[in-house]
């Protein structure tokens, strides 16, 4: 097939938690030997883009720029500066996202920032909750980094940041701004790295809920590949069909020419 560009999501279609998808690998390494342009996004916030680059490396054989890697957690960092308000927040999460925040010129507050911003935080606690329930009721912009319920591992399905975030919703009865995919906000950053128009790109993920309908939403080619966090099974009754829908990145077929 014909695309200029691949927008790609990680675990579930690369690798699922530990574990090896060999034919994600493969994939990547057919782009890199046919110099196609591609980007790595993803709505894990718990690991740094150099966390990511590294790990790549080391366990799944895949050798990429950082460049290459846009996470929601650089998405979030980018959506607070265009919004301009205060250097202030509460960030429920683990060291992407903190370090994407605090090391970009942002002040840890718990009394009363500016923001309240969520993402997956297994160190999750009453008093975390409790503290980002009291700021979001005291006026903070409450961001979720990604809307996922839960997270594809080598041990199966686990929570996601969209679960803590419904927490908080309910706590507060505020609604989040969602960074990650499905929405727009990320999608547009991501085509604006790769410098392509939409027509021109494909969005490669396992999960019909974000990486596809980020795609469908956004007018973008899709291409479902079931080794994550969508199965199979799932497939016949989706309510808009992906353009594409392998059981293996394997079966792809690039344009020869």
């Amino acid at each position: 097939m014909t695309y200029k560009a691949y927008i790609i999501d990680l675990d579930g279609t690369i690798y699922k938690g530990k574990d090896r998808i060999p034919e994600g690998e493969a994939f990547v390494h057919r782009l890199q030997e046919k110099y196609l342009p591609y980007l790595f996004l993803t709505n894990n916030t718990t690991r740094t883009p150099e966390a990511i680059k590294t790990m790549l490396s080391t366990n799944f054989n895949i050798n990429t720029s950082l460049d290459s890697i846009y996470t929601a957690s650089l998405a979030t960092l980018d959506y607070m500066n265009d919004l301009g308000k205060e250097k202030t927040a509460f960030v429920i999460g683990e060291e992407g996202l903190k370090t994407a925040i605090f090391n970009n010129g942002y002040i840890e507050n718990s009394q009363n920032p500016a923001y309240v911003v969520v993402g997956l935080d297994r160190t999750l606690d009453y008093e975390k909750l409790s503290i980002a329930t009291l700021a979001i009721l005291n006026g903070a912009t409450f961001i979720g980094t990604n809307p996922d319920l839960n997270i594809p591992t080598e041990k199966g399905l686990q929570p996601g940041a969209g679960a803590l975030l419904a927490f908080l919703q309910a706590a507060t009865r505020v609604k989040p701004i969602i960074i990650g995919k499905p929405e727009a906000i990320i999608i547009e950053k991501a085509l604006s790295i790769l410098g392509v128009e939409k027509k021109d790109a494909i969005v490669v993920g396992d999960n019909y809920k974000t990486d596809i309908k980020a795609a469908i939403d956004n007018g973008i080619s899709s291409l479902l590949v079931t080794t994550g966090f969508t199965k199979p099974e799932e497939t016949s009754t989706l309510p808009v069909k992906p353009d594409f829908i392998l059981n293996s990145l394997s079966e792809w077929e690039f344009d020869e020419k």
